[in-house]
């Protein structure tokens, strides 16, 4: 195995997944100010940390994604944040994307930004103690979306950042994200990202980026958010495997799918249904944020100081999604 293999593979493996904890100082002043918190660096550190002090990145998580300015801060004890996360045996990763901006020459849909100058953030990066990257492309289903160029540009620029990613010598995820606004259907989402994930790769293939060193971070194939077309765990878990067998070629080591609006228990169940019906070598695993943090960001807004109740509240969730990572989980695990 080469080293960027070994590294993916102690990310995803056993039932381990990821904790996407790489908010934007923005997005994660969203969530902290619907709680009633104030969104300071102190603040969203505090939050953080206690997540990353938790039991469950001793048992569940194989990595924690970060942003830059968390991969920065040294916690309330004296200990670096990439410390933190390594002392516990998890690997500290980095988003390293700039983020999502209008696509010149179809501007309703995004191209995402951060090439220039990623070399040497990378080694930066690197130096902190960062083992793995994210990058993410977003696009919208419509009745001319996604358009052939915002395929091709976010493709070409996420296979740009994986070569520069592997040549730095850590694992990039690959996260090519259908968005799940709008009322297209389940089988709609289903073409769609198959076409996108297909034209991923043949970019990756022709960059000459190492399959066996990814981790590919893509959306399950679920109708959109305001479509009439409703359909069961059963079948999201079935559509979301043809997807990837006839999309992902069998070199990559596994799947960290995002949790895409879905609620904490959809993601779950999903994601369970998902191992139950596996018929693939891939490894199929979570990297949720939203997904794994809301319940216990809610217990820690109540009392700030009740850091107890926080992890236990972050520790259920995270053993009931590596519990579906094993196709394991229940109901009655659940609500044990």
């Amino acid at each position: 195995m080469s080293e960027l293999n070994k590294i993916a593979l102690k990310i995803i493996s056993d039932g381990k997944g990821i904790l996407a904890a790489d908010e934007s100082n923005g997005t994660m002043t969203k969530r902290l100010e619907s709680v009633n918190i104030t969104s300071s660096p102190e603040n969203r550190l505090l939050f953080r940390e206690i997540l990353f002090s938790s039991q469950s990145l001793k048992k569940y998580i194989g990595g924690v994604i970060l942003y830059d300015e968390t991969i920065n801060q040294t916690t309330s004890f004296g200990k670096s944040i990439p410390n933190l996360i390594s002392s516990s045996g998890a690997l500290p990763g980095i988003k390293v994307d700039t983020g999502a901006k209008d696509l010149a020459n179809s501007s309703e849909e995004k191209i995402t930004e951060g090439l220039d100058g990623l070399r040497e953030r990378l080694k930066r990066y690197y130096e902190l103690g960062a083992r793995f990257t994210k990058w993410r492309g977003v696009y919208n289903i419509g009745d001319k979306y996604p358009s052939k160029l915002a395929i091709n540009s976010n493709a070409h620029a996420l296979a740009r950042y994986s070569a520069l990613v592997q040549e730095s010598e850590m694992v990039p995820i690959v996260e090519p994200e259908i968005l799940m606004d709008g009322d297209h259907s389940a089988d709609t989402c289903l073409k769609k990202t198959s076409e996108v994930i297909k034209k991923c790769f043949d970019e990756l293939i022709s960059h000459n980026v190492d399959l066996t060193g990814i981790i590919l971070k893509p959306n399950m194939i679920l109708p959109g958010n305001h479509s009439n077309d409703k359909i069961s765990s059963e079948e999201v878990s079935q559509k979301t495997l043809e997807c990837l067998k006839n999309s992902v070629p069998t070199e990559v080591p596994g799947i960290a799918f995002l949790s895409g609006g879905q609620s904490e228990i959809e993601a779950t169940e999903n994601l369970n249904l998902i191992n139950q019906n596996n018929d693939t070598k891939f490894i199929m695993t979570y990297s949720y944020g939203r997904a794994l943090q809301q319940n216990a960001l809610k217990v820690w807004s109540k009392n700030t100081k009740d850091i107890q109740s926080t992890q236990n509240t972050f520790n259920h969730r995270v053993k009931m999604c590596s519990l579906a990572a094993k196709g394991r989980w229940s109901n009655e695990l659940e609500n044990k």
